[in-house]
């Protein structure tokens, strides 16, 4: 690659990032899940669009697999294990026998209403087994619903992964004559099981290393905790068990361990996260061939319909017998279940490994993913409310962002008042710091407060003052002079100060009131 070309490839990609961001949040607005909002930048970069070809579902299935890997760790890194533990059990359960449902009678409603033979019927409901807590979580943002459910719905979707991908892998390599039901479920329980002890055992190795290990800069944390992650899947990938599941509960145990600079890592999984996903559905969207999708679109929603309207809901149903979840959370469960990455990333597998009919199968899963979270996502906050899961009296739930102060157009200033400097016993409202600047906090000691015009400076006081760029310099002139001059610096032309004036730019006198 010539240099020429390295900065087409990194102008194209950056530009492809942005415009995916961008789009995202006009997808936000709709209250659809940013997933359609790549996918649709994918189509439109893809041969029926702006021409760029893209057709090795090879390449598509390693990339889409360590997107999901990365995916799964961010899930495991940003999930609060006080909240799953309640509904662990449950949740096991949807994503084992749960999935085992939907997948038997998505297959037969595919077997009886499409020209198909049994084991493209069961490929079929393998792959559309799975669900997809991020187009669940984007649309739900702010919409309040109990904890339970949404955690509920949180580990469902980092579990059941994990058997769908095996069921998906056995039957695009295995013909249906050689499959033995007891056999394959056996392999099944103990790829999940050491798939789940991998990751529970390369976690707690990384939480025991990274403890005793010192770091040179905070930023090699994110990176080391991530890659425990990440490794925790290699190694489940090369012992032939499963990957998702280790890199989830790997995730998992890191997450919550306590370990340093947790908000620093939180952020950078988000972003790698955010990153993979991106990547992952724009390149989803460039393998499609708009043109060859009309064949497929009956076909899709027969599928979609059966799997929404009947196996989804039976399987919960079934699933959730043994416990006691209401009967309106289930049926808001069984609505919720949308698919997203997984499933279409699961129906290249069988297009690399030369399935009969594996390119129809690819077809039907994009466009079922695609119709029909378009149908079931901006119906799932209305659907809340129908059931009474959203409180009247309460409203959406606080969004906590951490701005940046770059973002803010702010700046801090800290400020420590040392042993002899004219600061001591200066109350706030004499410091006359140029608006809009303000102290915002004071430092005591142990004690943290908001400073009032009360508020007097004492020895070993740390001040910090918000400010912005405009008024940031004169901020510090003033400060500095207060600390050479007191209270009265200013008053009588001391450097650093200028004189107040009043709104219509002459000076006004004032007394001090030390």
């Amino acid at each position: 690659m010539t240099l020429t070309e390295l900065y087409v490839v990194l102008a194209v990609g950056t530009g492809v990032v942005l415009v995916s961001v961008t789009a995202a949040r006009l997808a936000t607005r709709l209250g659809m899940p940013v997933l359609l909002a790549y996918l649709g930048v994918g189509l439109l970069l893809g041969q029926d669009g702006l021409g760029l070809p893209f057709d090795d579902a090879a390449l598509a299935q390693a990339l889409g697999l360590a997107a999901l890997a990365v995916i799964l760790v961010e899930g495991g890194l940003t999930t609060d294990v006080k909240h799953v533990r309640p509904v662990l059990a449950p949740a096991t359960v949807l994503a084992t026998l749960g999935v085992l449902v939907s997948v038997a009678l998505t297959a037969v409603a595919a077997y009886l209403l499409l020209d198909i033979g049994w084991q493209t019927a069961l490929l079929l409901g393998a792959i559309v087994s799975s669900t997809d807590a991020a187009a669940v979580f984007s649309v739900l943002r702010s919409v309040p619903l109990p904890k339970r459910l949404t955690s509920l719905v949180e580990a469902e979707s980092g579990l059941n992964d994990a058997p769908t991908f095996i069921l998906v892998l056995t039957f695009s390599a295995t013909g249906l004559e050689a499959i033995e039901p007891l056999p394959l479920l056996a392999a099944m329980i103990f790829q999940l099981a050491a798939g789940g002890a991998i990751g529970l055992a390369v976690g707690a190795a990384g939480v025991w290393l990274l403890r005793r290990l010192t770091l040179p800069t905070s930023g090699l944390h994110p990176i080391a905790i991530v890659g425990c992650g990440v490794l925790a899947y290699a190694v489940a990938g090369l012992t032939q068990t499963s990957g998702f599941l280790a890199a989830y509960l790997a995730g998992l145990v890191l997450g919550n361990a306590g370990l340093p600079h947790r908000r620093a890592t939180r952020s950078v999984a988000e972003g790698l996260g955010w990153i993979a996903q991106i990547g992952l559905f724009v390149m989803l969207g460039l393998l499609v061939t708009p043109s060859e999708l009309a064949s497929s679109v009956v076909p899709a929603l027969v599928v979609g319909a059966a799997l929404l309207l009947f196996a989804r809901p039976a399987s919960v149903l079934l699933s959730l017998a043994a416990f006691r979840v209401p009967l309106r959370e289930q049926v808001f469960l069984s609505w919720a279940g949308l698919r997203g990455a997984v499933p279409i990333v699961l129906a290249t597998i069988p297009v690399v490994a030369g399935s009969p009919g594996s390119d129809r199968v690819f077809n039907i899963v994009f466009l079922l993913v695609v119709v029909f979270t378009v149908i079931q996502a901006p119906a799932l906050p209305w659907l809340a409310r129908r059931l009474r899961l959203t409180p009247h009296d309460v409203g959406p739930d606080l969004q906590v962002e951490l701005a940046p102060l770059d973002a803010m157009d702010a700046d801090l200033i800290h400020v420590t008042v040392e042993p002899g400097s004219r600061l001591q016993g200066v109350y706030l409202p004499e410091l006359r710091l140029p608006p809009p600047a303000a102290t915002t906090l004071v430092v005591r000691g142990p004690d943290t407060f908001v400073p009032d015009e009360h508020t007097r400076l004492r020895v070993g006081d740390q001040l910090v003052v918000l400010t912005t760029p405009r008024v940031r310099e004169a901020t510090e002139r003033r400060l500095r002079a207060v600390a050479r001059g007191g209270r009265l610096a200013g008053w009588f032309g001391e450097t650093g100060d200028p004189e107040p004036t009043s709104p219509t730019g002459r000076r006004r006198q004032c007394t001090s009131n030390a």
